[in-house]
């Protein structure tokens, strides 16, 4: 239990997957093994026991060979040193064993109420919902009474809620917790409330597992199978569990989000990752045993915690390393059987010596009459007759069949040794074989000496610590397939990040008028309605003020909405040819959001009909950051702007970008918008190679500078570090003439 099914910490001690010695074995039982050699069993039922041992030893080698050789490709692929990794590893184990890691168990039955009642009322929102909208489809034939019951029910249920918001804060939870002193009080409270959410969605999680474990237990023949009323009580219990999970774990990947939106830097606090929103995903994602950090990280964050690449490449140490104990156990097996053969063929050569010995004496004594009764050489003869078949059967990578054919030889020498008797020696004379060679040529090769190298086969054996895991597959075929997944996977297309300028980059020729203006100290609401395809647009004061600060990061307002009146700045230029995505579009993908939400909040771009995409993203670590995708649905390339010149956050960038591209397509394709399409392999390109950002706060105006240079045609902006507050006022004047809006 504790080492597949408990709390993190013990997944640390336990899990034998992620501590020395124990290989790729279980550790704790036999079930997880034979869920992996479910298609042997019904083969085994039928095999003798040397070919049942016989077919798991190919099985598990062929295993070794399949993941040392994965393993060893993440490795090279996250270019972080073994000696890295291993110190990382060693950090993150120290920070996550500690007792300040853990938070403390305060408050668990209050909250476990409060999200109870927040589950309860969701589903009675989403009831009520569906009669509302059931009701006013004939709305001809409702009277004006049902209809206010209708809008009292709402009332109601919005009362509710936000009564519901009042008893969280009622229980003073930032107060329990005095280390999130200085935290924002919203933050806190998604905080903490995705972190019981977390805990809960573990236990739903687990017990689910189990429950499949229990209804496919007679899978492959493996055990008996369960009765109709068990089985029908089983995957009653499933089925009403399911969606209660699935719910939690959309809630989860909300309030992933809302942290997301709502992170300061300064506080130091590592985020959550959103959980896999498929059963079959989530039960190899390692990430759902993790906890909640509650608790900021002192000093500088650890890479293990904020870079992608150091993770993965964890995960492949450990595997590989698992993989090298495996492959040392596996070796250490092959020595014994090929010991036990060696064994076993001297005792049986030497009880036939034996045997043939006193039958020759008798023999030679005339006394074959009373010679002794040998009931046994028979069976003798024939199990080594069956030891010697072994030898054609047993033989793998790890212990050839030199080292089989080396025992025999042994094995005969012992047993003759033993024995006491002299063998006969026995002459085999060779046939003579005439060659006829011409006089000329053997004239010729009088002089020459000529020498031939013979390898003997002892010069090729190898022992088990010699051989890679790649090599355990040759001569071992195995037929494997991975079992298929019920839900449809998206299937990424292959892109390569090639860190290098492309050719032929146009400068962009422009020049930002200098503007004198005055900040408003007033500034109101500016309110754009519906233009050139874009929903309305709001400027709240307080984004106004950002944009007229000279220090001030932009936000995702002012960035979007910039963004979007640059775009019907230059609408002559582009012609609409172009689509202008959001900030929030790629972390939709991040946090496994439904087709649905997809084609809601993005088929207004038409994205479909566009050549090329201009994407911006938000990198909340390990400092929040604004970078700038420009994606070439034509060629099949990405233009990578990042006003910092950095590489590495870049390699998980691409694959959620990947992602979106192919989901936004696949809708598309349902929805019958555009024809069926091959996506093919795609090329990542930097269109920076040096910083041109020297501060921490204009990172969001270098991707508003690049945004108008891809909308003005062109591939990278000739703008410096010295025209940023030019483009600050430019951008703040663009919002001003937008028509105000007093609220």
């Amino acid at each position: 239990m504790h080492a597949y099914g408990h709390e993190w910490a013990c997944q640390l001690v336990y899990n034998p997957r992620l501590v020395v010695g124990l290989g790729l074995s279980d550790g704790e039982g036999t079930e997880w093994l034979w869920s992996c050699f479910i298609r042997l069993i019904g083969i085994e039922r039928t095999s003798s026991r040397q070919c049942c041992i016989w077919l798991i030893d190919r099985q598990a080698a062929a295993g070794i060979g399949a993941q040392g050789s994965a393993a060893e490709e993440v490795l090279a692929g996250c270019d972080v040193p073994i000696a890295e990794l291993q110190s990382q590893w060693i950090v993150q184990r120290e920070a996550q064993l500690s007792i300040q890691a853990h938070a403390p168990a305060r408050l668990r039955k209050e909250l476990d109420s409060v999200l109870a009642l927040q589950a309860d009322l969701d589903a009675s929102e989403c009831a009520l919902l569906a009669a509302c909208t059931v009701i006013e489809q004939d709305s001809k034939e409702v009277s004006a009474r049902t209809l206010d019951i209708l809008a009292s029910m709402e009332s109601s249920h919005t009362q509710l809620s936000d009564k519901l918001e009042t008893l969280y804060a009622s229980l003073n939870v930032q107060d329990k917790f005095l280390e999130l002193d200085g935290v924002r009080l919203d933050f806190v409270r998604i905080l903490l409330m995705a972190r019981d959410l977390k805990i809960n969605i573990r236990k739903r999680a687990i017990g689910s597992f189990f429950e499949w474990d229990k209804l496919d237990r007679a899978a492959g023949g493996k055990d008996k199978t369960l009765g109709t009323k068990l089985h029908q009580q089983t995957w009653k219990s499933i089925t009403k569990r399911q969606p209660a999970l699935m719910a939690a774990i959309r809630r989860f990947n909300q309030y992933c989000e809302q942290l997301e939106e709502l992170y300061d830097p300064a506080y130091a606090i590592p985020l959550p990752s959103p959980l896999p929103t498929k059963l079959a995903e989530l039960r190899g994602d390692s990430t759902l045993l993790q906890d909640v950090w509650v608790a900021p990280s002192v000093g500088e964050m650890p890479r293990w915690l904020e870079d992608v690449a150091v993770c993965d490449g964890i995960r492949a140490l450990l595997k590989h390393d698992r993989c090298h104990e495996e492959q040392q156990r596996l070796g250490l097996e092959a020595d014994n059987m090929c010991q036990w053969f060696g064994t076993e063929m001297c005792a049986v050569e030497l009880a036939l010596w034996q045997m043939e010995s006193t039958f020759n004496d008798a023999l030679s004594a005339t006394l074959v009459d009373s010679a002794p009764d040998t009931p046994f050489f028979l069976l003798l003869q024939h199990h080594r007759e069956a030891m010697q078949e072994l030898m054609q059967q047993w033989p793998t990578p790890l212990a050839s069949t030199v080292h089989y054919a080396t025992k025999v030889s042994e094995a005969i020498l012992l047993a003759e040794s033993l024995s006491g008797v002299t063998p006969t020696t026995e002459l085999h004379w060779l046939k003579p074989v005439i060659c006829s060679w011409p006089l000329e040529d053997l004239a010729n090769n009088e002089d020459d000496n000529t020498t031939f190298d013979i390898n003997s086969p002892e010069n090729d054996v190898r022992g088990p610590e010699e051989i890679l895991p790649g090599d355990v597959l040759e001569g071992c075929e195995v037929d494997e397939k991975e079992d298929e997944n019920e839900d449809q996977i998206v299937i990424l297309p292959a892109v390569t990040l090639l860190w290098k300028l492309p050719h032929s980059l146009r400068n962009d020729p422009v020049d930002i008028p200098t503007i004198s203006s005055v900040v408003k100290d007033d500034a109101t609401r500016q309110v754009r309605p519906p233009t050139d395809g874009f929903p309305q647009l709001a400027f709240d004061p307080k984004d106004i003020q950002i944009l007229a600060s000279n220090e001030a990061q932009l936000n995702d307002t002012c960035l979007n909405g910039s963004a979007a009146l640059l775009y019907s700045l230059y609408l002559p230029t582009h012609h609409g040819k172009i689509a202008l995505l959001s900030t929030h579009d790629l972390p939709h993908i991040r946090y496994n959001a439904t087709d649905n939400t997809l084609w809601r909040t993005m088929s207004w771009t038409k994205y479909w009909d566009k050549a090329t995409w201009i994407l911006p993203i938000h990198q909340p670590s390990p400092c929040s950051h604004w970078v700038m995708c420009t994606i070439d649905v034509v060629s099949h390339r990405l233009f990578l702007f990042d006003s910092f010149a950095e590489e590495r956050p870049w390699k998980q960038d691409i694959q959620d970008i990947m992602k979106l591209v192919s989901c936004l397509f696949m809708i598309a394709m349902a929805k019958k918008v555009v024809p069926d399409r091959d996506l093919g392999d795609w090329m990542a390109f930097p269109v920076l190679l040096n910083a041109t950002q020297n501060n921490r706060y204009d990172c969001g105006l270098w991707v508003l500078a690049q945004v108008a240079t891809v909308l003005r045609g062109y591939e990278i902006t000739s703008l410096r570090e010295r025209d940023m507050i030019a483009f600050r006022r430019f951008l703040y004047m663009q919002v001003l003439r937008i028509p105000a809006t007093v609220v």
